[in-house]
């Protein structure tokens, strides 16, 4: 498991905001403020366990949300990626729903996501991704548009959508 400071950081309870249109997606951002000694740091917490914090459409819209609002709030010092979901930090693209898009969907989607971690990688703060489990894929570059990545020693990390003949293009 991950120790110190990004880890506390990281698991601290204070009440956040979530972005979301459906009751039952809204939360699988979640987006908390914290506070006391804290303050200016924001956790985004990855929260989708039955997909294992794989990327839809849904999640990718509610990130770029997040961090479009973070890019201009000047009480922010730094952002925290972590997941809600032990032993699972994201799995990459949501295949289910991947495959049942149609062509110009999935492009956009690749278009959308790319452009959420690029703008996530230019962020005005420091960036942390804090890694306890798998980081595959669309995961691992979303780690990777991070300032720092911390994981701990039982995580995972790959970019397994090559095996698929489809090009990394997230980030």
């Amino acid at each position: 498991p991950l120790r110190g400071g990004v880890a506390a950081a990281a698991a601290h309870p204070s009440a956040g905001r979530s972005y979301g249109s459906q009751a039952k997606e809204e939360e699988e951002l979640r987006v908390r403020y914290l506070d006391d000694e804290h303050k200016g740091i924001v956790v985004l917490g990855l929260n989708r366990s039955h997909a294992k914090n794989a990327l839809s459409k849904n999640l990718v819209k509610m990130m770029s949300k997040a961090v479009e609002a973070l890019k201009s709030d000047k009480k922010v010092r730094t952002v925290v990626f972590r997941s809600e979901v032990p032993g699972i930090f994201c799995a990459g693209a949501d295949l289910k729903e991947r495959a049942k898009m149609h062509s110009s969907e999935v492009s956009s989607f690749v278009s959308r996501a790319r452009a959420t971690i690029n703008e996530l990688a230019n962020l005005p703060v420091p960036t942390i991704a804090a890694i306890d489990g798998a980081a595959l894929g669309g995961g691992l570059e979303l780690a990777l548009a991070c300032d720092i990545r911390v994981a701990a020693s039982s995580a995972k990390m790959g970019l397994v959508e090559t095996k698929l003949a489809i090009i990394p293009g997230a980030g």
